[in-house]
C-alpha cells in the first residue's frame, strides 16, 4: 500500500482530522478495530490491519492509525470521502478489500453499542468500487517448474531437501500462511493428504499431493525426524534445524534463493498457487472441485484464474490477416 499522503480526502467535506482521534486509551475488548481484527486469521489480520491503518491515515493526515482512531465517530461524510480517495488511489479489488475492513469495523462499533443503528446504517451506505483488476503476479511455465525441481534434486544438502518438500506443498496451491501452519500430523503419506487447519476464514480443508510430492516430503522427514511439531523448520547458516515454526517471510526468502540458483525469474508463493489453479482448470478439472482444493469461498473467485479464455482470444486474433512481413534489412 502506498504511503503517499492524500489531500483530497478533505476537499469536499468540512471536518477536522484532529476530532477523530481517541482522547484516551480503550480496552481491546471495546475497540471496534481490534475486535474485528481478532476475529480474523493471522494472514488476513495483518492485511486488514494495514488497510485500516491506511484509512486512519487518510482521515487524520497521518496522525492516527487503526488503534488510535475513534471509529465510532465516523459518519457518512467520512466514509464517502474515504471511498472517493480509495477509488482514485487503488485498484478496484484493493479498494473494495479496504472498504470491507472499514464496514466490518463499523459493524463492531455498532455491536459494541458505540454507534446507533441509524449512524451505522448511514456510514456504511457506500457502494463498492466497480471495475475488474488483472490478477497480480504470474504463472510459472513448465520449464521453470522443471528447473526449480532439478535444482532441488541436485542440491544434496538439508536445504535442498526442505525446499523440495516446501515446493511440493506449494505446488498444490497452498497459501504461504498455510504452509507455515502445517504440522507433522497434518501429513498423511498413505492417503497422500495434507490437512489445512489454519486456512483463510478458518475453514479446514484437505488437499492431496501427487506421488512425487509425497516422496519429497518423506525425504525431508528423514532429516527433520518424526518428532511432533511444525512440518517445516528454518535452518541456520550451517543448515542446522532451528526448532521453531517457519515464518511467512522465511518461505518467501527460500523461494527467492531457489529461483536465483535455478535461473528462474522472480516469483512469489502466490504465483505457485496461481499456477496450480490455472493448470487444473486448463486440464479440464471441474471449477467447484478446484474451488474446494484452493480453499476459495466462491467459484467466482476461482474463475478469475481461468486462462482458457485467454487461449481462445489468442486463437481468434490469429485469424486476422495482417499483411506485414517485417522491415527489409538489406538497406
Amino acid at each position: 500500500m502506498s504511503d503517499d499522503k492524500p489531500q483530497s480526502v478533505y476537499a469536499n467535506f468540512n471536518f477536522s482530522p484532529e476530532s477523530l482521534a481517541l482522547t484516551q486509551p480503550v480496552p481491546l475488548t471495546l475497540h471496534p478495530a481490534e475486535v474485528y481484527l481478532r476475529s480474523l486469521g493471522s494472514g488476513s489480520r495483518r492485511t486488514m490491519r494495514e488497510a485500516l491503518n491506511a484509512i486512519a491515515r487518510l482521515l487524520t493526515s497521518d496522525t492516527c492509525d487503526a488503534s488510535t482512531l475513534d471509529w465510532s465517530l465516523l459518519r457518512y461524510q467520512h466514509t464517502a470521502a474515504v471511498r472517493a480517495v480509495l477509488m482514485e488511489k487503488y485498484s478496484p479489488a484493493m479498494a473494495n478489500k479496504m472498504l470491507c475492513a472499514l464496514r466490518r469495523t463499523l459493524k463492531e462499533a455498532w455491536r459494541l453499542g458505540l454507534m446507533s443503528t441509524e449512524e451505522y446504517g448511514r456510514a456504511t451506505d457506500i457502494e463498492s468500487v466497480r471495475g475488474k483488476s488483472l490478477l497480480k503476479g504470474r504463472a510459472l511455465d513448465a520449464s521453470e517448474i522443471s528447473a526449480l525441481w532439478d535444482d532441488c534434486r541436485e542440491d544434496n544438502s538439508t536445504l535442498g531437501a526442505r525446499d523440495a518438500a516446501m515446493m511440493a506443498v506449494l505446488t498444490v496451491g497452498l497459501r504461504r500462511s498455510e504452509v507455515t501452519h502445517l504440522d507433522l500430523n497434518d501429513f498423511k503419506p498413505r492417503s497422500r493428504s495434507l490437512t489445512i487447519r489454519e486456512a483463510k476464514g478458518r475453514k479446514e480443508r484437505i488437499v492431496y499431493l501427487p506421488e512425487a510430492g509425497v516422496r519429497a516430503v518423506q525425504d525431508w522427514l528423514l532429516i527433520r525426524g518424526k518428532a511432533p511439531g511444525p512440518l517445516f523448520y528454518p535452518l541456520d547458516k550451517a543448515q542446522k534445524i532451528i526448532h521453531r515454526r517457519m515464518s511467512e517471510q522465511g518461505v518467501l526468502r527460500a523461494l527467492q534463493r531457489r529461483s536465483e540458483r535455478a535461473g528462474v525469474d522472480a516469483f512469489t508463493p502466490h504465483d505457485f498457487r496461481r499456477t496450480f489453479i490455472g493448470n487444473l482448470l486448463d486440464a479440464g478439472a471441474d471449477i467447484v472441485t478446484v474451488q474446494k482444493l484452493a480453499g476459495h469461498a466462491s467459484p467466482s473467485t476461482t474463475s478469475k484464474y481461468d486462462r482458457r479464455g485467454e487461449a481462445a482470444q489468442k486463437r481468434a486474433v490469429d485469424l486476422l490477416d495482417v499483411p506485414y512481413s517485417g522491415r527489409d534489412k538489406r538497406r
